[in-house]
């Protein structure tokens, strides 16, 4: 059996995506002896709990594809609603200028890690991957993590929701 074509185009594949609600990560991520990496995601999801897996996808086409292939270890920040300008600045210019004036730390595996109070951070062992149509699946399996009592940054059909109201 095969799948039929899509009775849809591209972009209203894209509007249907966004009627689902989602957070929004940076993942940091380096190569020994370069500079670090950084880009904005909504692809984040949990996978497993007995091991601990977590995935994201990422385009062919991005910049940080050779860093991401080729990394033991990246961390995945969940931004907080207080982020909105990380989240932009980590989806354009050059590797320098996304990572400029934002204090960076080692997670303890050692990957760089931003040093900002994000809703959450996984550290994760690159594991595996992927190729699924115009992107890469990365499974990472979860070696370190914390969280905060902040609320997420949320992304939702096209935009950010700035107006949490989440309960705790």
């Amino acid at each position: 059996m095969t799948a039929s074509a899509p009775s849809f185009n591209s972009s209203s594949f894209r509007a249907t995506l966004g009627r689902f609600p989602t957070g929004v990560a940076v993942i940091t991520a380096s190569l020994p002896g370069q500079a670090p990496v950084g880009l904005t995601v909504s692809s984040f999801n949990s996978v497993s709990l007995e091991p601990p897996l977590v995935l994201f996808s990422l385009s062919r086409s991005s910049s940080s594809m050779a860093t991401m292939v080729g990394c033991e270890r990246y961390v995945i920040h969940v931004m907080s609603h207080e982020q909105l300008g990380v989240s932009h600045r980590f989806t354009r210019g050059t590797a320098a200028e996304r990572f400029a004036d934002i204090p960076l730390t080692q997670a303890p595996g050692g990957a760089p890690r931003l040093d900002l109070p994000c809703a959450a951070w996984f550290e994760c062992f690159n594991r595996s991957r992927y190729d699924e149509g115009d992107h890469i699946i990365f499974i990472g399996e979860v070696e370190h993590c914390a969280h905060t009592e902040v609320l997420p940054l949320v992304y939702h059909a096209g935009g950010y929701d700035l107006t949490p109201n989440l309960q705790k």
